[in-house]
């Protein structure tokens, strides 16, 4: 079985039906500096249900393409962004 990539971020916008815009944000040591430094990717997220909304942090899981940009699926809400 092949290995699926699972990442975690927050939900920046809804963009249309049934897909979503996660911001991951992972920290690294830069190779010259030394310093811990953030790296951002944004990853398109198919929502079957639409049941996430913007500010929630939440876990997709890597599938077979979707769309052209689009191979995450929704795998779990980790956090409500609403208080």
């Amino acid at each position: 079985m092949a290995y699926k990539r699972v990442v975690q971020g927050r939900v920046i916008k809804k963009s249309g039906d049934k897909t979503i815009s996660v911001l991951v944000e992972r920290k690294m040591m830069h190779p010259k500096y030394h310093k811990i430094v953030k790296r951002f990717k944004k990853y398109l997220v198919h929502d079957e249900h639409n049941k996430a909304q913007v500010g929630d942090v939440v876990s997709a899981v890597e599938c077979r393409p979707i769309s052209k940009r689009k191979s995450f699926r929704l795998k779990e809400i980790v956090e409500s962004g609403v208080k």
